[in-house]
């Protein structure tokens, strides 16, 4: 078999083809794929937008290559304006809420993403589909959706950011299109991202105002 061809890099993991039809998500730190691979596996078979797991092992995971842009990708080249990108986002959210968390969960608990964003979603010709599931557990929704809208406004108050102004928008967008559904839980949202060791120094100073930024926007 030929070497894998490098295709992405993230802050956690890098990304290869394999084939026209695979590639190989590899983490850079170590750990297990195993409960990513659990709950994708369990997501895909009720027919959640979820790439399907070929194999997992250590720290690799081998899933069906996909063929769409991101949806960030789109947002810049104009292939998708916000509020058509925050009505697919609160739909995945959605769905996923809906979707019968594992027999190990609390009462109460759904299957939650945490790192639902523009560069997460991948618009196959199919339909919107949710990709890097590092961070999936089960948990409160509302943790969820202050985790989307916390994300967006970190961007929206970094005013070293391009696209600032548009990550305000698609936030307030996507807290109208989510509402009714589970109340942002910000405080906590809060908490793990400045908990993440993913989060820079200057990531972290601008939690306080994103969360302001969002908290307003609920209301």
């Amino acid at each position: 078999m030929t070497d894998p061809i490098p295709l992405a890099s993230g802050r956690e993991a890098d990304v290869y083809a394999l084939d026209g039809e695979r590639v190989l998500r590899r983490y850079r730190a170590g750990g297990d794929v195993a409960v990513e691979a659990r709950f994708m596996a369990h997501l895909h078979a009720v027919g959640y937008p979820v790439p399907r797991v070929h194999h997992a092992d250590g720290t690799d995971l081998v899933m069906r290559r996909l063929s769409g842009p991101t949806m960030l990708h789109a947002l810049l080249t104009g292939g998708i304006d916000v509020e058509a990108a925050a009505a697919v986002l609160a739909d995945l959210h959605r769905r996923l809420h809906a979707v019968a968390p594992l027999p190990d969960a609390a009462d109460g608990e759904r299957i939650l993403h945490l790192d639902l964003h523009p560069d997460n979603v991948v618009l196959e010709p199919s339909g919107p589909v949710l990709i890097d599931w590092h961070n999936v557990r089960h948990g409160a929704p509302g943790l969820d959706v202050a985790m989307t809208a916390l994300i967006l406004a970190q961007v929206a108050v970094d005013r070293d950011q391009p696209m600032a102004t548009e990550a305000g928008e698609l936030m307030r967008a996507y807290l109208r299109a989510i509402r009714g559904h589970a109340v942002p839980l910000v405080d906590a949202a809060v908490a793990r991202r400045r908990a993440d060791p993913a989060q820079s120094a200057d990531e972290r100073a601008l939690l306080v105002p994103a969360a302001t930024l969002v908290t307003a926007a609920g209301e």
